[in-house]
C-alpha cells in the first residue's frame, strides 16, 4: 500500500482507527500518572507523495529522558482528557495548533515502568503545518514516512534476563526506538496493516525503568 498525503489516505486511516477497539483501562493502572502523545500525520519531506509522522528528539536540557527520541506529548493536567493534552503538547512543543476535529482516533493505553499511563492520539495536521520548536523541550523534529515503518525488518523483538516480557525495537532512520515510543508506533503500524495487535505487555529496556 502506498501512502500519498491526501484525503483518501486520511479517510482510510480514520476508518481503521474507528474500527480499532481500545482495551479498557487495566485494573492495576490506578495510581499511574496520565500522559498523552500525538501520532501527527504530515506530508513527508518529499511532499504530498508520501504521508509521514512527526518524531522529535528531546532537548538535553530536560531533567528526564533528555536527548531521547519521542512522539510529541507529555503529562496530562489534572482532569484533562488525553486528546486535549496531546493537542496542547503539540502547541507547546512545536507550535502546531490543531483542533479536536483533526483527531482521527486513539490507540491503547501503554503503562510505563516509570509510572505513567500513556494514551496515543492520532491527528491529521493538514498539508502545510508550520512548526516552531520550543528549544526548552525539543532539539529537533523529523518526518518519518509511513512506508518506513511498514517495510519488512522495521520491527524486532528480543528478550532480557530481567523480564519474561519481550522487548520491542522499531528500526527507524538508522536508530532503534524502544517502548513506550516504539510500542506506540508498532501498534499504529499494525492498525495500518489491518491488524488489532496489543502492545501493553511489550517490555521496556532496563535503562527506561525509572
Amino acid at each position: 500500500m502506498s501512502y500519498p498525503f491526501n484525503d483518501a489516505i486520511r479517510r482510510e486511516i480514520a476508518n481503521r482507527c474507528a474500527a480499532f477497539t481500545r482495551l479498557p483501562a487495566a485494573h492495576d493502572s490506578n495510581g499511574l500518572k496520565r500522559a498523552a502523545v500525538a501520532i501527527t500525520l504530515v506530508p513527508g519531506d518529499g511532499g504530498p507523495n508520501q504521508t509521514a509522522f512527526l518524531l522529535t528528539q528531546r532537548s538535553t536540557r530536560l531533567r528526564a529522558h533528555g536527548g531521547q527520541w519521542a512522539l510529541p506529548g507529555g503529562r496530562c493536567d489534572p482532569g484533562e482528557p488525553a486528546m486535549e493534552a496531546a493537542l496542547r503538547e503539540l502547541d507547546e512543543e512545536i507550535a502546531l495548533r490543531l483542533r479536536p476535529k483533526d483527531v482521527l482516533g486513539t490507540l491503547d493505553d501503554y503503562p510505563t515502568r516509570s509510572g505513567y499511563l500513556i494514551t496515543p492520539v492520532v491527528v491529521w495536521a493538514g498539508p502545510s503545518p508550520r512548526l516552531h520548536l520550543n528549544p526548552k523541550e525539543v532539539a529537533s523534529v523529523h518526518r518519518i514516512p509511513l512506508a518506513d515503518i511498514m517495510r519488512p525488518g522495521s520491527v524486532s523483538f528480543h528478550t532480557i534476563p530481567e523480564s519474561d516480557r519481550r522487548v520491542i525495537r522499531m528500526h527507524i532512520g538508522g536508530t532503534s526506538l524502544h517502548a513506550p515510543t516504539g510500542a506506540v508506533i508498532y501498534q499504529f503500524r499494525e492498525i495500518l496493516a489491518g491488524r488489532n495487535t496489543r502492545v501493553d505487555q511489550l517490555e521496556q529496556p532496563v535503562f527506561a525503568w525509572r
